[in-house]
């Protein structure tokens, strides 16, 4: 059942979660032990492409295991263990096993490369790092080994590198073995022999909720990536309250398509399951359409968090209408904003009649807003829902002050799952939280009713002759063609006005547009000033393995193309 919550008062854009609700003192020990303890022969985890299926009885045994294997290596509470896989069952593990120890989980993307991962590793100073051998094209063995030539030289275990100087160990996933490094069934293996869960009881019981417990890094796209530090107190409770929205129970059944090194994949399913007993189903290691259809039909999903791409690639699949979905009443979307009319057809077509939508980001530690199954379709294909327990919520325009009601400013956010700080970084820890207050750089409006919702970045909208044009105004709009399938809006520089308006569109399949025909559709409809100048038929658009599509790629190609044209 929804939790109430504070409308706005004096028409000022402020919310203020219920604070009734307990907040519980957990580690991710705790969480998961308490749900091994009512739960240990029902489904933990599925991992179909891996052939594993875990109760949380064997799930905590796994982890425990390794824990034991990484207590052998010398690892203690405090030191950062590095992850750098896709979804696999080690993954898993792995979060379980660190969170045992007080080791502290660094995420690290799997696109990854070189420069990326040689910066996040020196930046947290990882003692280790737990590697998949390879993905797609990404030869993530071979490219530690080009970073730490030095690793199995003269047979010693511990790694001297001189590009890495922190890191002592690489543990490779896999059935292959390299010199210098650890295969992860070994240490498991030894782990598993010599298992302790008294000395291991020891070490979990002087750990603090409030310790760090993981670290992850934001997308980057303009400098280097931060390395968000979350505690384990911040992502047990926020995926506790944000399963109340969902009414999940030990009965649901999760597909999860979303990367676990995401805070959406970690905190909003692995940690929601947790929770509450939900079973974990993973498709594969990586996002197909198919694989994920299959999925629910075979194993009844109930539930599926996914980014609106996801789902647009699903529901836009010629094979669509081949598979049983109607086991799915209800899921999330996040990670980026949700086109209305995506939104109608995945409660029409794919039977997710209670799927809402949530709102965070990674300093938040998951959900910072999220909409109810009690909400209305029309709430929940126009806002992010309303503030989650012991949460506050404001709009404030440049200099601070907090906007009145309706009116678009920057959305800050105050609680408990805000980050600690920025790994390693003060000066940015310090510009991005002032007196509590998290600046989330995002552009929002707050209702009466204490909806909110997300207009867009700070930095995405674009002024067009004097004229504040919002993108996703726009893209919505855009979304009622019946020829276009998605559509992502942008800013580029022009001599006259500015910026103009460009629009990238993927039609679809089988449909033909010309850029005319789309701004003649426009025309008396939107004001001209937010009419696109330039419309681009595109057969995909640049996006981050989380599906958050990469405006500033797509900016940057049309500013060359124009140069070019102009030239």
């Amino acid at each position: 059942m929804q939790e109430t919550r504070i409308e706005p008062t004096d028409g000022l854009s402020y919310v203020r979660g219920d604070f009734s609700p307990v907040m519980v003192p957990d580690t991710l020990s705790s969480l998961l032990d308490r749900t091994v303890r009512r739960f240990p022969d029902r489904t933990a985890a599925v991992f179909r492409e891996h052939g594993v299926r875990w109760t949380w009885k064997e799930l905590q045994r796994e982890a425990d295991s390794l824990a034991m294997g990484l207590l052998s290596l010398g690892l203690k509470a405090g030191d950062r263990v590095a992850i750098w896989s896709p979804n696999r069952p080690e993954w898993l593990v792995a979060q379980f096993a660190t969170a045992r120890l007080g080791l502290i989980l660094v995420n690290i993307n799997p696109a990854y490369r070189l420069a990326e991962l040689e910066y996040a590793l020196n930046l947290a100073q990882c003692r280790a790092i737990i590697s998949a051998d390879v993905f797609k094209t990404s030869q993530y063995l071979e490219m530690i080994r080009i970073l730490a030539p030095e690793i199995g030289h003269a047979g010693q275990q511990e790694i001297q590198a001189a590009r890495l100087p922190h890191l002592k160990f690489v543990i490779r996933m896999g059935q292959g073995t390299t010199r210098g490094m650890i295969g992860f069934d070994s240490l498991l293996a030894k782990g598993r022999a010599a298992l302790d869960l008294a000395a291991l009881d020891a070490i979990t019981s002087g750990l603090d909720p409030h310790d760090p417990v993981n670290i992850q890094f934001t997308s980057g796209t303009t400098g280097n990536a931060k390395g968000a530090t979350l505690t384990h107190y911040a992502v047990c409770n926020n995926a506790r309250f944000s399963s109340r929205e969902l009414r999940f129970t030990e009965n649901d059944v999760l597909c999860i398509p979303i990367p676990l090194y995401h805070a959406f994949g970690m905190v909003l399913a692995g940690l929601l399951c947790v929770a509450t007993g939900a079973a974990m189903v993973f498709p594969g290691e990586a996002f197909d359409p198919v694989v994920t259809m299959e999925a629910i039909q075979a194993e009844r999903c109930t539930a599926m968090h996914c980014v609106p791409m996801m789902l647009i690639s699903i529901l836009g699949h010629p094979q669509f209408g081949e598979f049983d979905l109607s086991s799915l009443r209800t899921g999330m979307m996040a990670g980026a904003p949700c086109p209305v009319e995506t939104m109608k057809r995945v409660v029409s077509d794919m039977h997710m009649r209670e799927v809402t939508i949530a709102f965070g980001m990674t300093e938040t530690s998951g959900a910072i807003f999220q909409s109810g199954n009690s909400d209305s379709l029309d709430r929940r294909v126009s806002t992010v829902g309303r503030i989650l327990p012991h949460l506050e919520a404001k709009v404030v325009d440049v200099a601070g002050t907090t906007l009145p009601v309706g009116e678009k400013g920057e959305l800050c956010v105050k609680g408990y799952t805000v980050l600690r700080g920025y790994w390693g970084d003060a000066a940015r820890t310090k510009q991005a939280i002032v007196d509590g207050w998290l600046h989330t750089g995002d552009l929002a409006t707050i209702d009466a009713q204490g909806y909110c919702n997300i207009v867009g970045r700070a930095k995405d909208m674009l002024i067009r002759g004097g004229e504040n044009v919002y993108p996703r105004e726009v893209e919505e709009f855009l979304f009622r063609h019946p020829k276009v399938q998605t559509v992502q809006v942008f800013g580029v520089p022009d001599e006259r006005f500015g910026e103009e308006v460009c629009a990238w569109i993927i039609l679809k399949p089988g449909s033909e547009a010309t850029a005319e025909e789309i701004r003649e559709f426009c025309k008396d409809q939107i004001s001209h000033y937010k009419i696109p100048r330039y419309v681009r038929f595109v057969s995909e658009m640049p996006m981050t393995i989380t599906g958050k599509v990469q405006k500033f790629v797509m900016r940057d190609a049309m500013i060359k193309e124009l140069q070019a044209k102009s030239a």
